[in-house]
This record gives structure tokens, sequence and C-alpha cells, in this order.
């Protein structure tokens, strides 16, 4: 119950403040733009299902940096404006906050997601999409930023500073993403596990040709688990601060 109290209150604060519609709006404008130029508008004929792919890598990418630029604040803003002392006096857990906390920012990033929609329609205007595809394509965006998304509470956790939080963040991400290169230069066992660790390439790929990975949804919720509870033991330690 405590969780779902502070998931509703700090989403309230996302969706009657401006800064969650800004980052929102902003980003489904670039990402309408960069879906025209990227996967509609090739001269050449193409299949639906390639144009689906493509939408799905647009929307990947957009998505993961509405998670990094809304987490920013998330506990960071709190420690700024003195407001985590009613938090850690409270009856819930630094679990649940934490939990808690990662709703709601879920909660904006899946609207996000849903305002989306209607770029996959443009396809269907002069071809077919598949149900299907689109689903898991959709699975695996909300996957992704749902593990992007405990890394930056985690990185808001660390600091006092916003702009600190995102940069430590959006490293994380950045390094998850870029690790299959390094994989490429390294020799077994270490290639095969930095390779493994990939955000996008080792994982993503398959949702968004339509195929449905649980070595990804395991993935993904493996590295939400660790990064929720890694935020969990720092605010735990500040209790004694």
């Amino acid at each position: 119950m405590n969780t779902l109290l502070i998931a509703k209150r700090d989403l309230q604060a996302y969706l009657t403040g401006y800064t969650a519609w800004v980052v929102v709006s902003g980003l489904l404008f670039l990402e309408g733009m960069f879906f025209n130029a990227y996967a509609m508008g090739s001269d050449s004929q193409r299949y639906s299902h390639e144009v689906l792919r493509d939408f799905f890598e647009v929307n990947w990418g957009f998505a993961v940096v509405a998670s990094v630029l809304l987490t920013m604040r998330s506990i960071a803003e709190e420690r700024r404006d003195g407001t985590d002392v009613l938090l850690s006096s409270s009856t819930a857990t630094d679990g649940q906050v934490i939990v808690g906390k990662w709703l709601a920012v879920m909660g904006v990033l899946s609207l996000l997601t849903a305002f989306s929609i209607y770029l996959p329609g443009l396809i269907y205007v002069n071809g077919k999409i598949s149900l299907a595809h689109l689903a898991v394509g959709y699975l695996g965006v909300m996957a992704t930023v749902g593990a992007t998304t405990a890394m930056g509470i985690f990185g808001s956790s660390l600091f006092r500073n916003q702009m600190a939080a995102g940069m430590v963040t959006g490293s994380m991400v950045v390094l998850l993403i870029i690790a299959w290169i390094a994989s490429d230069i390294m020799g077994p066992p270490f290639s095969e596990m930095i390779a493994y660790s990939a955000l996008y390439n080792q994982h993503f790929v398959n949702f968004s040709e339509g195929r449905l990975a649980m070595s990804g949804l395991v993935y993904y919720a493996s590295l939400t688990g660790l990064f929720l509870m890694l935020a969990t033991r720092i605010l735990e330690g500040r209790r004694w601060e």
C-alpha cells in the first residue's frame, strides 16, 4: 500500500507539473521526425515489417533518453528540497520508496509509449502490420526502460544535484549500449560476458524484429532488480548518517 501511495504521489507531481509534459511532447516530436526520415523516408520499396523494425529502433532510443531525463529529479530533488526527511520518517520502507518512485516514472513512460502508437499507424496506411510484432516490440521497449529507469533511480539516489545524477545514469546507459563494441576486441570468456551485457544489440534486436526472447526479458528484469536493490541500499545507508 505504501508503495502505491508513493507512486501515486510522484505520478501526480509529474503530471501536474510541466517537466514531464515538456519531455514527453518534445521527444514525441523528435521521434516523429526521426521516424519519418529514418524509417519512412527511404525512396526504395520496403516491407512493412522492416519499417516497423526501424520504428522500434527509433522508439527504443527516445524511450531510453526519456527514462534518464525523468529519473534525474526522482530522489536528488527530494534531497535538495529536504523532503526526503518526510519519506525517511514515514512508515514506508526504503524499498517501498524506491519501487514507488520507479512505478511513477514507468507510468509517465507508459504514456510516452502509448502516444507513439500513431507512428506504426502510418505504416498501416500503405501496408500491413502484425499485431504480434507490435506487441512484442513494445514489450521490449518497456522492458528496456524498466531497466534504465531503475538505473536512473540509482543514479539519482547518489547525488543532490540532478545534472550529476543524469550524467552518471547516462554514462552507465551508454557503456551498456556500446558494450558489444568492447566485446569484439576482447577474447573469450570475457567477450561473451561483455557481449551479454549489451543493452541493445544482444537483447533488443529480437524484440524489434517481432521475436519474443525470454533471455532478453530475464536480462532486463535482472538489471531492473539489481539497480533497485542498490538504490535501496543507498537509502538505507543514508538513514545512519
